[in-house]
């Protein structure tokens, strides 16, 4: 039994029609507007006696409705876990449920739509879900003072049982009477001391069992009646288009059903993904690349350090991102440094894929939507809907790392692009190969670092000249590109060696190039981290002096107490550096968190570098899962290792070269080192884990091979520029 009330109307007013058009049409009518609100019209939604957040069976089972896909990460626990401490609801007995597509009730309170990403889903929760399960909570102790008749002082929760007065009775027992109760606006919360649930081992992940018996549902598992399976023959450079195309052969496969054109391509239809396949390999396609880009890798990187040497365009737009002080009278010892990063493929283990059902201008959306709200948006554009009448059904979904958010929803356009066109009707399961995710997706972008630093007389940096060239991973929000686009300098802006350090003139740059970039595990930090630590240890040696007592002295000076103290707890637990190996420390704050990591490393001749041990300890606020935070360390410092040491994808004349992990080279089980995970207690709220543990472990791997007396990592990836 659970209550429905509806929350949203499916007839918007004339006025709402003409505010979402102007939206959908790229206007900016957002002015005095929820973005959330806006999307959501057009949307039906009904919610229970106890909220959005909360459904309770008549068994008294609880379902946590997850407003954040679970892709691997491990947020549904964590978020469950938040709901269950203030409702002292069983655990055993608490599951999760994904969330329908309605931003006005399931916005990120971070971003102002609903989607995952930026490790916010714990962080932007925390209140949130403490409030509707202290609700929860509050409603069957209303109702059981009345059926036990005893004052609400002398109620306690327990694992779903509750008693006074000597009597007891379950959430099942109680749930009709407590759903009749007002849900108070601003219930009691918990004092974190009393917290019996949250920062136990306890809390481990919901999916775990479906996941390892094959029945957790990702989008290649949908099957549905007349569903048609599509692949896309992209142009072979980004910007190409379709100039003409010969589809007689592929129309002669068996199983082939239609061959359409659509803006990023042509699109073969078939009857399953087999005849789909065969069928576009005999597609004739002849493309017009007068407008695509056409630069190979390295002249894009060297037209950045042209730029970043003050060689570039006139036009060129420079944008401060810190600054004090005059840097041109500098005086003193100089240190110059330059440090070249590639573009990185986010190379989930699902490649993208999406089922659209498109009748007239309604459709119906199955997959592992990580942005819905983009999703609807885009989607309302092809069908001429309102965003909020779109519907989404989110799975689980097999790894992202950003890749499967960006502002033109590519893959979800398409595949409602096809449907509308070839579906008839009939639902469309559109399969990206692994090959179609290489070529034709996105990537972290080329990014050019660029520094020169004068120290005083002890060896402390005086002036910090800094210019980062790259491209804007902000163009083409709709709500505007920022003036400063922070995801390109996150992590060297506000930096506590900048706070450090008198004097600053730190300038970003994003010229324009036609390759898709966006958002990668960690964004920002996935170079700053490690321009910034190997920068600081490489400035500690060239003074005389020990690169830890180094940061402490900045550290100190900027009051950075947090990163003083991961980095005391981290060397805590570290030990003495095992004999043949050398040891790198690097200390990095993103997404609120801050992390030390310690890396022992054997550099054999002849051989890759290989990270035996990792000690990292985090400061993430309040710790909901110990278990997930230790997982996601481990697994952001092996994805970031793999990339510091393999990754990078180059262009040849517009080209991706790198199509699948034989030539994208990734970290092999072998090669993975031993991460332990050491929590800083902390009575903060919660912030992020998903990322933070990726982009420290380049510096501290960097910074290992100084202490072995190698030349400085200046050009990623690291095989590659030693080989």
């Amino acid at each position: 039994m659970n209550a429905h009330t509806p929350v949203a109307k499916a007839d918007p007013s004339r006025r709402e029609v003409l505010v979402v058009g102007a939206v959908v049409a790229g206007s900016s009518l957002l002015v005095g507007c929820s973005i959330g609100d806006l999307m959501s019209i057009g949307s039906e939604a009904e919610f229970g006696a106890f909220g959005p957040f909360i459904k309770i069976t008549d068994d008294g089972q609880v379902t946590v409705i997850s407003k954040h896909i679970e892709f691997g990460q491990g947020s549904h626990a964590g978020l469950a876990a938040i709901v269950a401490e203030e409702m002292d609801a069983d655990w055993n007995r608490v599951r999760v449920e994904q969330a329908p597509a309605v931003a006005k009730a399931y916005a990120n309170s971070l971003m102002g739509v609903q989607g995952t990403g930026g490790s916010t889903a714990i962080a932007n929760s925390w209140t949130q879900l403490r409030t509707a399960g202290a609700a929860a909570r509050a409603m069957f102790v209303e109702a059981a003072t009345k059926k036990f008749g005893v004052p609400a002082g002398q109620i306690t929760v327990k694992d779903s049982v509750v008693s006074g007065g000597g009597q007891s009775a379950t959430f099942a027992e109680l749930l009709f009477d407590a759903s009749k109760v007002k849900p108070p606006k601003a219930p009691v919360l918990k004092d974190p001391k009393a917290f019996t649930l949250i920062g136990t081992d306890r809390v481990r992940r919901k999916d775990s069992q479906v996941k390892s018996d094959g029945s957790a549902l990702f989008t290649a598992d949908v099957k549905e009646d007349g569903l048609l399976t599509a692949v896309v023959a992209h142009a072979p450079r980004f910007g190409g288009k379709v100039k003409s195309f010969d589809d007689t052969a592929a129309r002669k496969v068996k199983g082939v059903v239609d061959v359409v054109e659509i803006p990023s391509g042509v699109a073969v239809v078939a009857t399953g993904t087999w005849a789909a396949l065969k069928g576009r390999e005999a597609l004739k396609v002849e493309w017009d690349d007068s407008k695509a880009e056409t630069r190979s890798s390295d002249q894009i990187m060297a037209e950045y350090r042209a730029a970043a040497a003050g060689k570039g365009p006139e036009d060129l737009k420079w944008t401060p991102f810190d600054s004090k002080g005059d840097a041109s009278s500098a005086t003193g010892e100089v240190f110059e440094a330059t440090y070249d990063f590639p573009y990185l493929a986010h190379a989930t283990m699902e490649p993208m894929n999406c089922v659209a059902l498109v009748k007239g201008n309604n459709a119906t959306l199955t997959f592992g939507s990580q942005a819905p709200t983009l999703d609807q948006l885009n989607t309302a554009k092809i069908v001429g809907n309102l965003p909020g009448a779109i519907k989404i059904e989110t799975l689980f979904a097999g790894g992202s790392f950003g890749r499967r958010a960006n502002f033109q929803s590519d893959y979800v356009v398409e595949c409602v692009h096809i449907a509308k066109k070839a579906g008839k009707g009939k639902p469309v399961k559109l399969i990206w190969t692994r090959e179609d995710d290489m070529r034709a997706g996105y990537f972290r972008p080329i990014v050019h670092h660029a520094l020169k630093i004068t120290v005083d007389k002890d060896g402390y940096p005086a002036t910090w000249t800094h210019r980062i060239v790259t491209q804007s991973l902000m163009k083409g929000s709709p709500t505007g590109v920022p003036e400063l686009d922070e995801t390109a300098v996150e992590g060297a802006h506000g930096s506590p060696y900048l706070k450090a350090t008198p004097v600053v003139d730190a300038q970003l740059a994003l010229p324009e190039v036609g390759v898709p970039v966006l958002w990668w595990r960690s964004v920002g930090a996935t170079h700053t981290a490690h321009v910034m630590e190997h920068t600081i240890d490489q400035l500690a040696r060239k003074a005389g002096k020990d690169p830890v007592e180094y940061r402490r002295v900045l550290f100190t000076r900027a009051g950075a107490k947090r990163h003083l103290a991961v980095l005391d707890l981290a060397l805590s637990k570290a030990g003495p550096v095992p004999g043949g190996q050398f040891r790198g420390v690097a200390v990095h704050e993103s997404f609120g968190s801050v992390v030390a990591q310690i890396a022992d490393v054997s550099l054999a001749e002849g051989a890759d570098p290989k990270v035996n041990r990792v000690v990292t300890a985090i400061d993430c606020g309040t710790a909901i899962s110990p278990d997930q935070i230790a997982a996601q360390m481990e697994g952001g410092t092996c994805y970031g290792l793999s990339a510091a040491l393999y990754g990078e994808v180059t262009l040849k004349d517009g080209a991706v070269q790198e199509t699948n992990f034989d030539s994208y080279r990734v970290l092999r089980l072998p090669e993975a080192p031993i991460v332990e995970t050491h929590v800083l207690p902390s009575g903060n709220p919660p912030s992020g884990v998903g990322e933070p543990g990726t982009p420290v472990i380049t510096a501290a791997l960097a910074n290992a091979m100084l202490a072995a007396g190698q030349a400085p990592v200046t050009r990623l990836p690291i095989v590659r520029a030693v080989a």
